[in-house]
């Protein structure tokens, strides 16, 4: 996006629905990561990266092309081969296909994966909602046990936990397979006839072409017709009731807590049986953390054979802005061992003092230790108020007697104290304060 200066001059911006996440930002992702990182080993989940772009029939087979997703929200482009892309807007389909290309079937089963990434989707932007977005997530493939599902809804109560987030709801329903579903559809669509003028006009759609998604409507004329709507949990055939009481004595187990919501459904006609959200207790439907299900007839839709599966997805810009909601503190990265001051008067005499400072600096960092030096010859107290800021722990004043001496004056910057050590008792000292499992700086001399 463009816009005018006073001057006339042309400035850019991020587009409409993007955001820059700045350097200040990024310990609240980095710590996000970290802790995804962690939860997918402890449970056996590998990473799987896929193209930003697919094949544009690929989401319309798996997502459906009755959804809003495919209907509104995707950014497709031909390239110039003639080939019909997508920007993909969810990572299930594009994770499914690489299952597929892959032979990932011969694989012990479930495979395990999870993946961080980015995704698009022009919806209207707001608080938490972007149209690039990026979602930490997992998908389990090639099991139908619920026991997997049980495992799944709790790595995502898990994952928020470690986080440090509380006071979340987990809601939990059963929408049901190609068994007993269309019994209820046909139910729905019955009691939804009165109603047909009323509703909103994307509802009178979904009234003839994905009756299901009349449950996931947001707009507030819509929701005293949901409210009174028949519980398809009312309507489960035999093996999904058995599927869904299993699921909840597994999480009874996990100690996982729960609320049924009969009227969940997920935006996407791949789920089947289990479908979850998580939600802060005060957010509501729009402030949705965490949210996932099964999808047991997607990898048969794309052309293998029936393969049951199930997942979830996080979206960062959510979680983070949960964090902040919570007040929850975010780890932040250590300032810098050492910062290298210099200060000389004879003439000469500042080219071999900071000489000295690169050398030494460039010593610290090839042995692991952060080290920050000024450029541009500020005075000295310009150079101690720059250390102060960037939360060194350390500065290592070469002045003209320590550079005739091969010494540093070290200043500890929490308590203020001074000492003046030569340069190779400094890499001493500094070795011995570092954290266990650093690698310390050698011990030649720096002349």
């Amino acid at each position: 996006m463009t816009l005018k200066t006073s001057q006339g001059q042309t400035r850019y911006r991020a587009p409409r629905g993007t955001q820059d996440v700045l350097p200040a930002e990024q310990p609240s992702w980095q710590y996000i990561r970290e802790q995804a990182d962690a939860l997918c080993r402890e449970y056996g989940y590998q990473r799987i990266d896929t193209p930003v772009f697919e094949d544009l029939g690929l989401f319309v087979r798996s997502v459906g092309e009755a959804t809003d997703i495919v209907e509104k929200e995707m950014y497709t482009f031909e390239d110039r081969g003639g080939n019909v892309l997508a920007l993909r807007p969810e990572m299930t389909a594009p994770v499914m296909r690489a299952y597929l290309e892959h032979g990932m079937a011969s694989l012990p089963q479930p495979v395990k994966l999870y993946y961080v990434a980015n995704a698009f989707r022009y919806e209207r932007p707001q608080a938490g909602r972007l149209r690039q977005f990026t979602q930490f997530g997992i998908e389990a493939v090639g099991e139908s046990d619920p026991a997997l599902d049980a495992e799944v809804v709790e790595m995502a109560w898990r994952l928020l936990h470690r986080l440090g987030l509380r006071w979340l709801v987990l809601k939990l329903n059963s929408i049901g397979d190609p068994v007993c579903r269309p019994h209820y559809l046909e139910t729905l669509k019955a009691y939804y006839q009165p109603y047909a003028g009323a509703v909103c006009r994307d509802c009178q759609v979904r009234l003839e072409r994905n009756p299901l998604r009349l449950l996931d409507c947001k707009q507030g004329a819509c929701q005293p017709v949901i409210a009174g709507a028949p519980k398809i949990t009312d309507d489960l055939c035999p093996a999904c009731q058995e599927h869904f009481d299993l699921l909840r004595h597994y999480l009874a187990e996990l100690g996982v807590p729960y609320a049924l919501e009969p009227r969940l459904v997920r935006g996407l006609d791949y789920y089947t049986r289990t479908v979850f959200e998580i939600q802060p207790q005060e957010g509501g439907q729009q402030s949705t953390i965490v949210a996932g299900g099964r999808y047991d007839g997607l990898i048969e839709e794309l052309g293998g054979r029936p393969t049951p599966g199930i997942g979830f997805a996080a979206g960062f810009e959510r979680m983070i802005q949960a964090l902040k909601a919570a007040g929850v503190p975010v780890p932040q990265p250590p300032g810098p061992a050492v910062f290298l001051a210099y200060q000389v008067t004879e003439e000469g005499a500042l080219l071999a003092a900071k000489d000295l400072a690169i050398r030494l600096a460039a010593r610290l960092r090839q042995s692991g230790v952060q080290a920050a030096m000024p450029y541009g010859d500020r005075s000295l107290r310009a150079q101690l108020r720059l250390a102060n800021t960037l939360g060194a722990q350390y500065v290592w004043v070469i002045g003209q007697e320590e550079l005739q001496a091969g010494a540093v004056q070290v200043r500890t910057m929490a308590t203020g104290a001074v000492t003046h050590l030569p340069v190779d008792d400094a890499l001493a000292l500094l070795r011995h304060q570092s954290p266990a499992g650093a690698t310390p700086p050698g011990s030649e001399s720096t002349g």
